[in-house]
């Protein structure tokens, strides 16, 4: 008894191809609308037109405290609309928190030494990059409150490097009797 015939003697048996066919069309459709909705060119105004590059990604990693800590980079940003494109890229970043300070190490291939820009206040580190060809930005918020001041930055390859000193306490308090 072939396939067929047993489909006939049983309605409620889905046929697989059919699902594959179904899932397939969708996937169409879904290549098709992002073809028609991505600005796939830019244009300058020197009237030179540039295509892409169109990135996005995520990086998946456990925080201190065991929770999973979920980070998005690239251009693209998914909205309740569909996606969003932006100019400027945002980079890979990793925040790690020593005993006496905090270390940022953030992926900006491409781009030269003076091109980046960094900006430190005491809870806050931005990174920014604005060049023809290349544009990152990323506004980190640092876990601890640290000394602008003290600031180191190194890039090599393509890997930006701050360390940051954290400020100590200024006190511990004062003990208040409760009357």
């Amino acid at each position: 008894m072939s396939w067929r015939s047993r489909r006939k003697r049983r309605p409620w048996f889905w046929d697989i191809f059919e699902e594959f066919e179904r899932m397939e069309e969708r996937i169409d459709e879904i290549f098709r609308r992002m073809m028609e909705e991505f600005p796939w060119e830019r244009e300058f105004e020197e009237g030179v037109k540039v295509y892409g590059p169109y990135v996005y990604g995520f990086s998946v990693s456990i925080g201190p405290d065991g929770k999973p800590v979920i980070r998005e980079f690239g251009n693209v940003r998914p909205t309740r609309f569909g996606p969003r494109f932006v100019e400027e890229r945002e980079p890979l970043v990793d925040v790690m928190e020593e005993d006496d300070e905090i270390v940022v190490v953030a992926e900006l291939p491409g781009v030269e030494k003076e091109d980046i820009d960094l900006s430190c206040t005491e809870k806050e580190l931005v990174i920014s990059v604005d060049t023809e060809k290349r544009k990152y930005y990323k506004r980190l918020d640092l876990p601890a409150e640290v000394d602008p001041k003290s600031a180191k930055a190194s890039y090599k390859n393509g890997v930006l490097e701050v360390r940051l000193k954290k400020t100590k306490p200024v006190g511990k308090g004062e003990k208040i009797k409760i009357e």
